[in-house]
């Protein structure tokens, strides 16, 4: 005859002719213990990872609305123009009626939230090249303050203004439906789904002006994040995201560029030398953030392949992402993939049966909404990740092992972190490994010269920082 005790981790069959009232109070006993004892080893194990997956992201993927973005660029068509130039003092026409709408969006938003938002008017007196007499440029910003680490900053950005053939003409209808009404719709919507979470990092919506004549106003606002201590993670700069109809005759709702540069514009001499002699030169913190949306858009999203450009820009053009390169924040360029210059800074007419215009017919948006959802989940997934890690070192010379070391953090939100590595052909991070609540790492038997690597912090809630390459090159 036999004796069945069954546990949580299989049952345990004893002859009833070998045990005693004893035995059986010790099996029972540790039957009890074991789970426990299980338990309580994962715990404490750095092998233990945690998930890789959020499933509220999911769910933000799907909340950006094409009808409220549709009635969000009709309502700046209307402007008429909102060229940086144009009128100021007008209700309903020009940049200053545009800029006040926006703004009173974005308190309506933070009313619906309880307050969860700080909306401001950003403004700069600037003179230049394209802007020949003293003139206010004003960005309208919403910040959603985190409640952990409300210095560290990731943000979305679009622009206001608008332009026609003439870059001076301040006077003609200009909608700019596409560029950029798209972007500051997106960034307006983006506010509306994320503020009903919270995060740990403060996440800033910005509208900002002065991008065609000049790219004050991404001047303005990275010196204000300078000057307000900002610890500046990731600024997506949203120009175009609601052309689907290229001029090369491809139409295509189902991929994206992010642009990044390379090397850092803001590196200096010396940062220069070492990445020379160790590597960097494609993983700059922009540009391990351009992977990392990749990433992000690879899990949550569907029908959105994501093309990770390895240049700072379209070929010898601009966009307001670049004030922050200089200023040495990590920032990209979100646009649609084929563009279509018929439509981008035209007078609005029709020849040889050609129309010309950026009107609101060149608009999809639907795509508008999936490249505002892009957005969405790559804001919420860094606000919600631990802040990246900071002063990471790599060593290996002449060894057959690699280590990877960086400073501690206490912060609450850290669980652990996990090393990254690649081939140096490879464009994107291929392996990775959790290590657990570390500050340095020993790949064995790896030789430092045959891969580029990288950490990355992590947080229980399955969401990483943007990976850090080793040194100035990759320092975020």
């Amino acid at each position: 005859m036999l004796f069945k005790i069954t546990t949580k981790n299989a049952p345990i069959m004893l002859p009833t002719s070998s045990i005693n009232s004893r035995v059986l109070l010790s099996v029972a006993v540790l039957s009890l213990l074991l789970p426990a004892v299980a338990i309580a080893k994962q715990g404490t194990s750095s092998s233990a990872a945690p998930s890789m997956e959020d499933m509220r992201l999911y769910d933000i993927a799907n909340a950006a609305s094409a009808s409220r973005l549709h009635k969000d660029v009709a309502k700046l068509v209307s402007f008429g123009t909102r060229h940086t130039l144009s009128e100021t003092e007008s209700d309903t026409q020009g940049i200053g009626a545009a800029r006040r709408w926006i703004h009173a969006e974005f308190e309506q938003i933070s009313k619906d939230c309880g307050g969860c938002l700080e909306v401001i008017s950003l403004s700069d007196t600037v003179t230049g090249k394209r802007i020949p007499n003293p003139t206010e440029v004003v960005n309208v910003i919403a910040i959603q303050r985190g409640m952990l680490d409300p210095k560290r900053v990731v943000m979305m950005s679009g622009d206001i203004d608008s332009r026609v053939t003439d870059v001076m003409n301040a006077k003609s209808i200009s909608p700019g439906a596409n560029d950029n009404a798209s972007g500051v719709a997106g960034a307006i919507e983006a506010a509306r789904v994320l503020s009903q979470y919270q995060f740990a990092g403060t996440i800033v919506y910005a509208a900002l002006s002065g991008e065609e004549q000049g790219l004050y106003g991404g001047a303005t606002l990275a010196q204000y994040a300078k000057d307000n201590d900002w610890r500046v993670e990731a600024v997506l700069n949203n120009d175009m995201i609601g052309n689907i109809a290229g001029i090369n005759g491809v139409i295509d709702n189902r991929s994206v560029r992010v642009f990044s540069e390379g090397v850092r514009i803001a590196e200096t001499p010396d940062e220069a030398k070492e990445r020379y002699f160790s590597g960097g030169e494609n993983d700059s913190a922009s540009r391990n953030l351009a992977r990392k949306i990749k990433t992000l858009a690879d899990q949550y999203m569907t029908n959105l392949d994501v093309m990770l450009v390895y240049r700072l820009d379209r070929f010898g053009r601009g966009g307001h992402h670049l004030p922050f390169n200089k200023a040495g924040f990590p920032a990209v360029r979100i646009m649609e993939t084929n563009e279509h210059y018929d439509r981008q800074h035209q007078d609005i007419r029709v020849e040889n049966g050609i129309a010309y215009g950026d009107v609101i017919e060149g608009v999809d948006f639907d795509f508008n909404a999936k490249l505002t959802a892009l957005n969405a989940i790559s804001l919420a997934s860094m606000a919600w990740a631990p802040a990246p890690p900071t002063e990471v070192t790599i060593a290996g010379k002449v060894s057959a092992n690699t280590t990877l070391s960086w400073q501690p953090s206490d912060a609450q939100d850290i669980v652990g972190y996990r090393v990254f590595w690649r081939l140096t052909t490879e464009p994107e991070w291929t392996h990775s490994r959790y290590v657990g609540k570390v500050e340095s790492f020993t790949l064995n038997n790896m030789v430092i010269d045959n891969y580029l690597y990288g950490v990355a912090s992590v947080s229980a809630n399955g969401n990483a920082s943007p990976v850090v390459f080793p040194g100035a090159a990759g320092a975020f």
